[in-house]
């Protein structure tokens, strides 16, 4: 269990060697860049927004082409795909692609052009459809759809309310129009809302005959047309299949240049890295003939890459340890099993100066209580297996995803073994199996005992375990105390309340409500009594009168000290939080036997057989997702609140490289020579 250590190293070189140097850097990903000389009359920075803003919006705009990729041409991709992880291509193929760059800029644009001529013909189509369907109830009419006008008449169409009946229309206009009397009304079609007219009038009529109908809901039709309604919709209905054709024109067009994906994507990562680069590049102190790049770099590497740029290019690197108050990023390095837990770690917080990395004693408890949960021999056959093979079929998975899957690998051998020892396989599948089909019950035997079967000695185990687990934690906090030779709060945090805890522990286990709890007796000889009462008076009323020592005043020093005596409760309550371990596991045997139980109820027949293997697919599967799901929440759980609350603090910073952050491939890493 580590944090590596880290040093601070600062580059000074020539400007002719400034992108050389940015991307030699940039490439082997190991320096997190943090200046620590401001500007002044000789350092200056330069301003790369333009310029780091125009690579981000290639990037942006090649993006964009690939997503519209996706939609015209889908990638052929298995279910898998999410593992298989960034493409690795040679450097030699990245150079290609880069030199290319602007014609594949104008085939991205093309992409785009052609999505937005798509867009454009669709919308024709939709308003072509439009029309058609507010022209369908003027077919009957034949003649133009709009107002027309000889020396004497005037013939327009319009619409009235729902209803309207031929004879009202002529009353309507015999009241309100009565000087109309030449006026010819018909009605070319009726829908449930609407009454669609053609009116025929003397010219000097046509406005009091349209003023009488307005008045009544009279409307003219939003679109007129030069034809007659049937001729306008056969050429409506022509224009959208020239539409249509288009349409699939430029969708063939789209799908041919899905063979650019591939050199597409290559070339999106190549403007986001020089985006990133120019990003720190404006951060430079510079002068005319120089400049300084400084940050953080793990020691491990430092003196590799102070050699290898001192080698290659004229600058000098100094590399130094860094100061008592600096905070540097963390990052974790622990043994590969260790390793799979990081990730449980980081979710809470890495660790900060002066704290251990709690990854590897984390990582057995971890381990073990997952295991205890979960607690079925098949499940974990199953998770284990799935798992390796996961991480064994696609090797260029992301790192946390592959450390994700090791870790319930791990877990999934540890639920192999609590299974065995507690006898659990698919619940009690084969005593269901062999009953029902064989007439004979067969019981695997149980290496320590049955859960179900002995409850209240699961939990006592459950407890035992946790005491541990939370003595653990208290130890930690005493050595951290120690190493930082902080030997009085050794005393009063750590040893005081190991006092205290086993002498209350040990008055415990005679007594009758033990006893009564694990239906067993235990019988202490009477100076190890004498002794845990010793213990806990004395670790007591240490407590009370060393808990607030800080303060001077010793009214409010033995108020402080009672205060964290209460604290006891504290430590009852987070005992008490393992009896999730007995909960969790007796959970799984008992939904696992009850969907056994479920299917033996079928009948003994070809049909119940059927029956019987879907239930017990679908129920298993479904009890070990929610039981996964369950042993990894609370198993977090103990970590964090009980386990952690003990020692560890966390809030640390991340380490985060000047390196090639591409999203679709990466080349193949420069090593350090």
């Amino acid at each position: 269990m580590a944090v590596l250590k880290m040093q601070r190293i600062s580059i000074c070189a020539l400007k002719k060697d400034r992108k050389a140097i940015l991307e030699k850097i940039q490439s082997l990903g190991v320096l997190e860049v943090d200046h620590i000389l401001d500007e002044d009359e000789d350092f200056h920075r330069m301003d790369t927004v333009g310029r780091k803003q125009g690579f981000e919006k290639a990037a942006a705009a090649v993006d964009q082409a690939l997503d519209i990729l996706d939609r015209y041409a889908p990638e052929d991709k298995s279910m898998f795909s999410a593992l298989e992880g960034k493409k690795l291509i040679s450097a030699e193929e990245g150079r290609k692609v880069q030199e290319e760059r602007r014609e594949l800029l104008k085939t991205a644009k093309q992409i785009y052009d052609l999505d937005r001529e798509h867009a454009e013909q669709f919308a024709s189509v939709t308003k072509l459809t439009n029309s058609i369907e507010s022209l369908t109830p003027w077919l009957g009419l034949d003649v133009p759809l709009k107002t027309m006008e000889t020396e004497r008449s005037v013939f327009f169409p319009g619409t009235m309310p729902g209803g309207t009946r031929l004879e009202q229309v002529y009353e309507i206009l015999a009241q309100k129009a009565p000087e109309a009397e030449s006026a010819d009304v018909h009605i070319v079609s009726q829908e449930q809302s609407t009454v669609y007219l053609a009116v025929l009038c003397l010219k000097e009529e046509a406005q009091a005959v349209e003023d009488a109908l307005r008045s009544e809901g009279f409307a003219r039709p939003s679109q007129t047309w030069e034809e007659v309604p049937a001729r306008q919709k056969e050429m409506l209905e022509e224009q959208i299949e020239e539409c249509r054709a288009k349409i699939s024109g430029i969708e063939e067009k789209i799908k041919d240049l899905a063979s650019e994906r591939e050199r597409l994507k290559i070339v999106a990562d190549y403007y986001r890295v020089r985006g990133d680069k120019y990003e720190v590049l404006g951060t430079l102190p510079q002068s005319e003939r120089t400049f300084v790049i400084s940050g953080y770099i793990p020691a491990a590497v430092s003196d590799k890459v102070a050699g290898s740029l001192m080698k290659k290019y004229d600058c000098m690197v100094d590399v130094e340890e860094l100061k008592e108050d600096e905070e540097a990023p963390v990052i974790l390095k622990n043994n590969p099993f260790s390793a799979t837990m990081e990730g449980v770690v980081e979710s809470y917080g890495l660790p900060v100066k002066g704290e251990i990395d709690p990854t590897t004693i984390m990582s057995f408890f971890y381990v073990f209580f997952f295991g205890m949960m979960l607690s079925d021999a098949a499940y974990g056959v199953i998770v284990s297996i799935v798992c390796g093979i996961l991480v064994l079929k696609f090797p260029r998975m992301s790192p946390g995803m592959k450390k994700s899957l090791k870790l319930f690998f791990y877990c999934g051998l540890s639920t192999i073994v609590w299974g065995v020892l507690f006898g659990g396989y698919f619940g009690n599948i084969v005593d269901i199996v062999s009953a029902k089909f064989f007439g004979t019950t067969i019981t695997p035997p149980a290496l320590w005992f049955i859960p179900l079967n002995e409850p209240m000695k699961l939990l006592l185990y459950s407890l035992l375990f946790g005491v541990i687990h939370l003595f653990t934690g208290l130890a930690i906090k005493g050595y951290l105390c120690i190493r930082e030779r902080q030997i009085m709060d050794f005393f009063c945090d750590v040893v005081l309340w190991f006092m205290l805890l086993i002498g209350l522990l040990l008055m415990l286990l005679p007594s009758e409500l033990f006893a009564s709890i694990a239906q067993m007796e235990i019988v202490f000889p009477g100076w190890l009594n004498t002794l845990a009462q010793v213990l806990a008076i004395a670790g007591a009323a240490g407590i009370v009168l060393m808990s607030g020592r800080s303060n001077k005043n010793p009214a409010l020093r033995i108020a402080l000290g009672a205060y964290d005596l209460y604290n006891i409760t504290g430590w009852l309550s987070d005992v008490l939080s393992y009896s999730r371990l007995l909960a969790l596991g007796l959970a799984t045997g008992v939904i696992a036997s009850v969907i056994n139980q479920m299917g033996s109820m079928l009948p003994n027949n070809v049909i119940g057989i059927i029956f019987f293997i879907l239930i017990f697919i679908v129920g298993h599967a479904m009890n070990l997702a929610i039981n996964l799901l369950g042993a990894y929440v609370h198993t977090n759980r103990l970590q964090f609140v009980e386990f952690f609350g003990k020692f560890y603090e966390g809030g640390g910073r991340p380490f985060n490289p000047f390196r090639e952050n591409t999203k679709y491939a990466e080349i193949k890493e420069e090593t350090l020579s």
